[in-house]
């Protein structure tokens, strides 16, 4: 496969007028479902509302016609909105350009090298835990609109714990229009999917709640209260960079390209799986870069593939990157034509719609699952993930995750590895070996599991039996070896050797022995003490005592 190979570059063998028309009709209902979440997206990460619709069109237009899907549609998700906030919180909105530039450039990078089969490699649960933690994060930060607050004013408010906090001085200030707009939004967006699949709820409750507010005369913040709003094109404005602000971002800028890669390709995977295709991951990974890079340089903030969008665009029947592009234009027309009337949008109804972004997000069923099913190690992870996610923030919560994912992972595999000779195996040991003849004065001793620096100690020395002129250590269950492990091998070579022993290896695997000869092992052996398999071994020890 490629490298870089993109979709829309070959559809001419599937390019028909009749899929046209569906990919067309399917780009504008993926738009209008895309318009109120990129809106509220913006409005959540901290940045004004109209960014959030210039990266739906930009990163959403150049990913659709550079990616390695046929239906992926990019634009705001969820994801990001926590740690964007933080990012304009401390470093501004060109600090944010920076950010997101940056991780173009890492996604690229990760493209380039074929970083995309090792998304995988992220634990389940670091994934379930951090995405859980997104979705609190994002229920707190939308408590204050839901409830119409008034926070005191200087007081910050920027980590979770400090919005909760807020939340609490402030609670004498509940707005009970607020509250009201927002429940029958959040009852609308409940409702309407019983009632209609094809216009989206989040529309339905942005026209009403707009109605309601306006009709009644309500005393309820709208987005043209707090943020101006502009239909402007978007303009391209490269950003100030320096060593020191770079430095600074990079945590950030990693984080993103991370997040943007699990959830791209993730959503890659879920439509492949609905269409019956394959993407190309690190084409996929490429375009992503390229699409926020480009929607750094014009004003829109990091983009990636968003699972709910991309499996409208396949259900309305969406499946060349045409659908991707068409989405792209259709937002670029509401930019220019509708853009103003957001500002009626009451904020409560913000707030609900992004109550509805983080439930179906949160995958709360998923995460009980896991603290019902998963080993106490699994739960440790997700439960620390998701804990730091909401505490701290999400390149803290990735950082720990994966640590903590890697050191229990190393105690598994300690754990199933073991040494033991076959004439104190008993039951353990398969009838076939039991009934093995072991000649006199032979030892077979063998090794179970990967040989690496956390389970080596297991391995530092073999019980040998006084009379024992060979030794056998049969390999054929280890898998993997490393220098520590090695080293714990020339001791057992130096212990028989200088007990005048035979040292012999059978069934080798081929991992373990490229170690051995590269580090000289194998010829301070002998080749001809590695026999292939147990059978030649024994018949082999026998011939040495003869």
């Amino acid at each position: 496969m490629k490298i870089f190979a993109p979709k829309l570059f070959s559809l001419k063998d599937r390019f028909s007028k009749k899929q046209l028309v569906n990919d067309i009709v399917a780009g504008v209902i993926v738009a209008i479902i895309a318009l109120p979440l990129s809106i509220a997206l913006a409005i959540a990460s901290g940045v004004s509302p109209e960014k959030g619709l210039y990266t739906a069109i930009v990163a959403g237009f150049v990913i659709s016609f550079l990616g390695g899907s046929n239906v992926n549609i990019s634009g705001p998700t969820a994801a990001f909105a926590t740690i964007v906030a933080g990012i304009v919180a401390q470093f501004g909105t060109g600090g944010l350009v920076v950010a997101t530039i940056m991780a173009g450039l890492l996604l690229v990078i990760m493209g380039v090298f074929k970083f995309g089969s090792l998304i995988k490699y992220i634990p389940y649960t670091i994934t379930t835990g951090f995405t859980a933690g997104i979705a609190v994060t994002i229920v707190i930060g939308q408590i204050k609109d839901f409830l119409g607050l008034t926070f005191p004013e200087g007081m910050p408010t920027v980590e979770t714990v400090e919005k909760l906090h807020a939340i609490a001085k402030s609670i004498g200030t509940f707005n009970w229009q607020a509250l009201l707009v927002g429940v029958i939004a959040l009852a609308i967006q409940i409702v309407w999917p019983k009632i209609s699949k094809k216009i989206p709820g989040s529309l339905i409750t942005v026209i009403v709640g707009v109605v309601i507010v306006k009709a009644f005369n309500m005393d309820v913040n709208t987005v043209g209260d707090l943020y101006t709003i502009s239909r402007e094109l978007p303009k391209l404005s490269l950003p100030e960079f320096s060593f020191e602000s770079v430095g600074q971002l990079l945590p950030s800028a990693f984080t993103i390209a991370i997040l943007a890669g699990i959830e791209s390709l993730l959503s890659c995977v879920v439509s492949d799986g609905m269409i019956k295709d394959k993407h190309n991951s690190n084409t996929e990974l490429i375009a992503q870069g390229v699409g926020n890079i480009c929607s750094g340089l014009f004003g829109g903030i990091p983009a990636t593939g968003a699972i709910a969008r991309t499996a409208a665009n396949v259900k309305n029947g969406g499946r060349t990157p045409i659908a991707g592009i068409v989405h792209a234009a259709v937002l670029l027309l509401i930019l220019v034509v509708l853009m103003p009337y957001a500002a009626w949008i009451p904020m409560p109804v913000i707030a609900a719609i992004l109550f509805m972004v983080a439930y179906n997000m949160s995958e709360w069923r998923r995460f009980v699952k896991i603290c019902k099913t998963a080993p106490k190690s699994d739960i440790l992870v997700l439960v620390a993930t998701f804990v730091l996610t909401v505490v701290f923030d999400l390149v803290v919560a990735i950082e720990v995750g994966m640590i903590l994912s890697l050191v229990l992972f190393m105690k598994r595999m300690s754990d199933v590895a073991r040494i033991r000779t076959w004439s104190d195996a008993g039951e353990d040991t398969p009838d076939s070996e039991r009934l093995k003849a072991i000649p006199a004065n032979t030892e077979v001793v063998e090794f179970e599991g990967p040989m690496f620096f956390a389970s080596s100690e297991k391995f530092n020395s073999v019980p040998i039996k006084d009379g024992v002129t060979t030794v056998i250590l049969r390999m054929r269950n280890v898998p993997a070896l490393d220098a520590t492990a090695m080293r714990a091998l020339n001791e057992i070579y130096s212990t028989c050797n200088g007990k005048g022993l035979t040292l012999v290896l059978s069934h080798t695997n081929e991992q373990p022995l490229s170690v051995m000869k590269k580090s000289g092992f194998y010829d301070k052996v002998g080749a001809e003490n590695f026999l292939p398999n147990i059978d030649e071994a024994l018949e082999y020890a026998e011939s040495l005592n003869k």
